[in-house]
């Protein structure tokens, strides 16, 4: 598993692909906090890292997909899968490998942002609110979780990268934002609303941001990256 995770690793940073799609996460996030009207937080006028954890979710919407697209896709249209499932691997392993590679890829253009928390504190004048930013960090470490295990998935369905982050982006758009439009309709209202509300991301995820640590939050993240990856090892079984 880690012989696999360490080639996805050194395949992604072989490229200029893969510094390209960090550099443009960690620039546009830095535009709308610093730069762009409206949203900065100079106009905003509070020490406070809101508007990158609403932004970022929909960044990563696009970012993580890129990652993940050729997960499976490039080994099914090479035809390095079938070399891949002589070895001595399960397909747990085979899937433990690429996700922990995606991952620690995430994790990566992540980590370049913490120094957002010490250009705000230099700004502010006062203290800021410690707990809240980093119940936004776990908030934020566990929706990259999903969306990776996400992509990992619809990588598995298809031999067309491009398909699979297509697949990848739409699925993590539904899940993320879907439920929430969804519990909006108005015939909806103070009936199943909540319910439906419950089960996308975005309620859990700004449970989070809360600086609440709920661990239902916790479970509800845990259980969709574990059904995404029991999906992709079933169909990697029934290929």
């Amino acid at each position: 598993m880690f012989a696999i995770c360490k080639k996805e690793l050194r395949q992604f940073f072989s490229s200029l692909t893969g510094y390209l799609a960090i550099i443009i996460f960690l620039l546009l996030s830095s535009l709308f906090l610093f730069v762009f009207p409206d949203t900065n937080l100079f106009d905003y006028g509070y020490a406070t890292l809101d508007t990158f954890f609403e932004l970022a979710p929909w960044i990563l919407l696009l970012l993580i997909p890129a990652i993940t697209m050729r997960s499976f896709a490039d080994e099914f249209k090479s035809g390095t899968y079938e070399i891949l499932v002589t070895r001595p691997l399960s397909k747990w392993q085979i899937i433990g490998g690429k996700y922990f590679a995606s991952l620690i890829i995430v994790a990566i253009a992540l980590l370049p942002t913490l120094i957002y928390i010490f250009t705000i504190k230099s700004l502010s004048t006062g203290g800021i609110d410690s707990g809240g930013i980093t119940g936004s960090y776990i908030g934020l470490i566990f929706l990259s979780a999903a969306f990776t295990a996400i992509g990992i998935c619809c990588s598995s369905f298809t031999n067309n990268a491009v398909v699979a982050f297509l697949a990848s982006a739409f699925s993590c758009f539904l899940l993320y934002n879907g439920f929430a439009a969804i519990s909006g309709i108005p015939s909806l209202q103070g009936g199943w609303d909540y319910v439906i509300e419950m089960i996308g991301i975005d309620f859990h995820y700004r449970s989070l941001s809360r600086g609440a640590v709920d661990s239902r939050d916790m479970i509800y993240f845990l259980s969709i990256i574990v059904l995404f990856l029991f999906i992709t090892r079933k169909k990697l079984l029934n290929r």
